[in-house]
Formats: structure tokens, C-alpha cells, sequence
């Protein structure tokens, strides 16, 4: 395992990622956000395993169609097929249903009653990989899961 620093907290041992929406879709962007392509080529190059969560896929891919964002979807095909992609699998439905109520009993609910709640299924792949969530927002995903802003993770 290839040492982290979380920034936030001691360095840990780690050797998985896995991309939240938001750093995946400036990844997917064509403008190529040179800080985050910068930070995912020496990511990768420290032997730390990125995975590309189905649900985040969905969530970048949505907008990018809806926008008719044709290039960044292109790009986005290329990261999936690049990186270690994270399907969903039943065992993975089933932990983030727990997460879910789990959130709802404590008063921190991550979205909408009647929402899907992507990131209790993206929490749910996270632990299940034992990976740390890379991302831009820390507010939901912390609850259930260690995850940092991806400009925090740096290999040591």
C-alpha cells in the first residue's frame, strides 16, 4: 500500500480511490483541468488503484447529455475504460439502503425522501473496496465513508 496524505488527518495506508461526480466530470471536461489530470497522473503513477463508480458515471454522464456535451462524453468513455470501473452490484444496493435509513434515523438525510441519493450507493462501493472517496463536496459522503477533497490526497 502506497502511503496518503489525507491532510486533514495522519497519513494513512491506502491503495484505492474512488471518484466522486464532481472531480470525474472536470476530468471528463475537454478545457483539461491541468491541476486534476496532473493530480491523477501522479496518482496513478504512485500505484494507487482510481476506480470510476457507476453511479458517479451516471451522474456526470446525465448532464453531459443533457447539455449536449458530446466531447466531455467521449472523454468520460476514455476514463472508464482507463481506470478501474465500479459497477453496482446487489451487495452494494443492499449496504447502501442501510447507509441510507441509517442517515434518515440520525436526522442527516443526503438527499430527497423520494430521491435515489447517489451518494449512499457511491459510499456503499467506497467501503466495499475499502478506498478512500476522492471528491469536491465533503458534506454527505463524509458520514459513511473517509473522504477527502481529491486536491487533499497527496502521495508521500
Amino acid at each position: 500500500m502506497r502511503r496518503i496524505d489525507l491532510a486533514t488527518e495522519n497519513s494513512s495506508e491506502i491503495d484505492s480511490i474512488v471518484l466522486d461526480a464532481g472531480p470525474l466530470g472536470r476530468l471528463s471536461s475537454p478545457k483539461r483541468h491541468t491541476d486534476i489530470i496532473n493530480w491523477l497522473d501522479e496518482t496513478l503513477a504512485g500505484g494507487v488503484d482510481v476506480y470510476v463508480s457507476e453511479v458517479a458515471d451516471y451522474e456526470v454522464r446525465r448532464n453531459l447529455l443533457l447539455h449536449g456535451k458530446y466531447d466531455s462524453v467521449r472523454r468520460l468513455e476514455e476514463l472508464t475504460r482507463s481506470l478501474i470501473y465500479l459497477p453496482i452490484t446487489t451487495s452494494v444496493m443492499l449496504k447502501a439502503a442501510e447507509l441510507w435509513a441509517f442517515a434518515r434515523r440520525r436526522g442527516r438525510p443526503t438527499a430527497d425522501l423520494k430521491e435515489l441519493d447517489c451518494d449512499v450507493i457511491l459510499a456503499a462501493q467506497a467501503l466495499e473496496q475499502d478506498a478512500i472517496v476522492a471528491t469536491e463536496n465533503l458534506g454527505h459522503l463524509s458520514q459513511f465513508v473517509t473522504s477527502r477533497l481529491w486536491s487533499d490526497i497527496k502521495l508521500i
